[in-house]
This record gives C-alpha cells, structure tokens and sequence, in this order.
C-alpha cells in the first residue's frame, strides 16, 4: 500500500496507453469531511476515468487548483481550444 492510502496495483485496469487519445476532461470539486476535493475526469473513446487530485481547506483554493488542473490538462489534448 502506498503512503497515500491507495494501493498502487487498484487501477491497473484503468491504467491508459500512451497511444489512447482522450476526448475531454474536467474537473470535480466537492465537500468531503469538512475538506474540499479535487477529482479529475478525463473521457476517452471507450469510457472515463475519475481520480482524485487532491483536498483543500476552503471551496475558494480547491476551484482554483481545479482550474489549473483543468487548463493544464486542456492543453494536452489535441484539436480545438476546449471550454
């Protein structure tokens, strides 16, 4: 199990090639447990994949790390300007 909690083999399955293109992507923000998390979604041909990034004391820094994240990300994938 690794330091974060997760067990570093539990989304082998959804693990991507580096030759699976995704579609979209965006990012969640919700409370849990008087934190604020930041989830991933990042949409390929054939389903998605959610994973969180990260918790933040206040809504305010989770939006803002959310759209970092989300611009970030927007800039890996190729086509039209995203959002």
């Amino acid at each position: 199990m690794s330091t974060s909690g997760r067990d570093d083999d539990a989304g082998a399955s959804e693990r991507r090639n580096s030759s699976d293109e995704a579609i979209a992507v965006d990012t969640v923000v919700s409370e849990e447990r008087g934190r604020w998390t930041v989830e991933i979604v990042v949409v390929f041909g054939d389903g998605a994949v959610q994973k969180r990034v990260n918790d933040y004391p206040t809504r305010r820094h989770a939006e803002i790390a959310a759209r970092w994240i989300r611009r970030a990300a927007d800039r890996d994938i190729e086509g039209p300007i995203h959002g």
